[in-house]
């Protein structure tokens, strides 16, 4: 377990990475971007961003509309 800052709250989690968080969160993974200690992944570099205490992730849900 870590703790992590998760869109400017502090979280505790068990995912190892970007990807297992995104599962952990429940997230459809199409539907989000995610930013990294300040920067911005491509979905296919999720599974290789380790996530350490006191990382800042910021996610974005896409949602469409007009």
């Amino acid at each position: 377990m870590k703790e992590i800052l998760l869109n400017g709250e502090t979280r505790t989690v068990s995912a190892e990475t970007v990807s297992a968080l995104v599962d952990e969160l429940g997230l459809a993974a199409p539907m989000v971007l995610v930013e990294h200690n300040g920067l911005a992944l491509r979905r296919s570099e999720w599974p290789h961003a380790v996530l350490n205490g006191s990382d800042r992730i910021e996610i974005l849900r896409v949602s469409a509309g007009g």
